[in-house]
């Protein structure tokens, strides 16, 4: 029986022209860079090539084939239940903070080693320190609360020579704190990014978990399973994301002269406006909001700095005048 006619799915235009993923999966192409990734591609009902979206392992093996396709990571795992992440989301994060910062650089993006990062809840999967780094070369400093998401991103690192010595690890030890214990005295950091936990609630989660899987299967479903995993501390907070982010400003205020540019993901549109009168209290000297996409999701970055543009022409030629020898 032939297969349904589906109209090809067009080029990804919502995602950073820089990203690699804008483009259709590639399956042969991945499962020759990655033959464990062959035994979960199936001929979909439409006669394309594709994995079951609702299988965590299929999902967990398809983001490791993407990094060692596209970035060259030679080890990636994480735990069963901790969060999977979408690769061409998390990639687009990454792109437009190097535009973020090429503000200050002549419309040039700053790249080397010496441009250093915090990922605000590193996570068991290191993601974004991967991709920054394959990238741009940025170095980065990655926090979490979770000593054990801590030990499998250390995993990944000591599996991936090249990233060992560019990204650091350091637990968070009062979870009502973002910055303190993290940064140490005097330190400096280029910028922060960060993916707050989106839900208020344990039950708020597995509420959205059982629409998102009722829309998908156009079905109800008494059981959740996760297709990209997550951890209470990954998927939800008390307060959720908006009290997770206005912390994060109120927060920031005692480091404005250790980061250039802070900066978070906004799932929530509605959450905005208490966003922009929390940083209007706490005296940012800019504010830059950048819109993103990916499918029908649409998202933003909210960034902001404490420093005039004349203090941040003098920290980047303090930190980002490196000769390009040493940029590697």
């Amino acid at each position: 029986m032939a297969g349904k006619k589906k109209t090809p799915s067009p080029e990804k235009e919502k995602l950073h022209p820089r990203n690699k993923h804008r483009e259709r999966y590639d399956f042969p192409a991945l499962i020759q860079t990655c033959p464990e990734l062959g035994p979960f591609v199936k001929v979909n009902e439409y006669g394309d090539q594709s994995i079951n979206f609702f299988d965590p392992k299929a999902v967990k093996m398809l983001n490791f084939a993407l990094l060692k396709h596209f970035y060259g990571v030679k080890y990636w795992d994480i735990p069963e239940g901790y969060l999977c992440p979408p690769i061409p989301g998390r990639a687009d994060y990454i792109h437009h903070l190097a535009e973020l910062l090429s503000r200050d650089n002549q419309g040039k993006i700053p790249r080397g080693k010496q441009i250093l990062g915090l990922d605000i809840g590193v996570g068991a999967n290191c993601i974004y320190p991967i991709l920054g780094n394959k990238e741009y070369h940025w170095s980065f400093l990655g926090s979490d609360t979770d000593p054990f998401a801590l030990e499998s991103a250390q995993k990944i690192l000591e599996g991936n020579p090249n990233l060992k010595d560019k990204v650091e690890l350091r637990q968070q030890t009062n979870p009502s704190q973002i910055f303190k214990n993290v940064l140490k005295p005097g330190e400096k950091i280029d910028f922060c990014l960060c993916n707050p936990p989106f839900h208020a609630s344990a039950e708020e989660a597995e509420k959205a978990s059982q629409r998102k899987l009722n829309n998908l299967k156009q079905g109800k479903t008494t059981q959740v399973t996760r297709n990209f995993g997550g951890q209470n501390s990954e998927l939800w907070c008390d307060g959720g994301e908006e009290k997770f982010v206005q912390s994060m400003i109120q927060e920031s205020r005692q480091f404005a002269k250790s980061c250039l540019w802070f900066t978070t993901l906004i799932s929530q549109q509605l959450h905005l406006h208490r966003t922009y009168a929390a940083l209007t209290r706490a005296k940012a000297a800019e504010v830059i909001t950048l819109p993103m996409g990916q499918g029908n999701k649409i998202s933003r970055i909210v960034a902001w700095t404490f420093q005039s543009p004349p203090e941040r022409q003098e920290w980047v030629k303090q930190r980002w005048a490196i000769p390009r020898s040493n940029q590697d």
